[in-house]
């Protein structure tokens, strides 16, 4: 079987820290994949505010995600504190990736913990269309 490998961009762009919460835990006593996609949401969320934007609106346009990739590498457990880096990947007229490196410590060694990537689209809620990156963001990610 065909394994998802992900190659992570140089170009970081922000890094946000947060705690693994103990709603952050599966039957498993790890962090679930549920939950570590909320934790890459919560990290675009985060560097959009570090912009005064939202996912719904940048200069008038709206973000959708429209795919997402995720390579588990080890797990992360109730006590982690997960160090996220963001890097943008491929950028077309309308759409661009946004990649994610999941990092803890543990006994002073640093653990990757997960790595991802996700399509974002620009879209216009009200005339529900495709449009182009807007040149505020444009300037941010490239």
């Amino acid at each position: 079987m065909a394994r998802v490998k992900i190659i992570i961009p140089e170009n970081k762009i922000s890094t946000f820290t947060m705690p693994v919460r103990i709603s952050d835990i599966n039957y498993g006593n790890h962090v679930g994949n549920d939950a570590i996609v909320s934790i890459i949401h919560e990290a675009r969320v985060q560097w959009l505010s570090q912009h005064n934007f939202t996912e719904l609106n940048i200069d008038g346009v709206g973000l959708i995600m429209s795919d997402l990739e995720i390579e588990f590498k080890k797990e992360s457990f109730y006590g982690d504190v997960i160090e996220v880096l963001l890097s943008i990947g491929e950028i077309s007229k309308k759409s661009f990736e946004i990649y994610y490196q999941l990092y803890t410590k543990r006994n002073d060694e640093r653990i990757v913990l997960t790595v991802a990537k996700t399509g974002i689209v620009c879209y216009n809620y009200l005339n529900k269309k495709v449009v182009s990156i807007p040149d505020v963001l444009k300037n941010i990610i490239t």
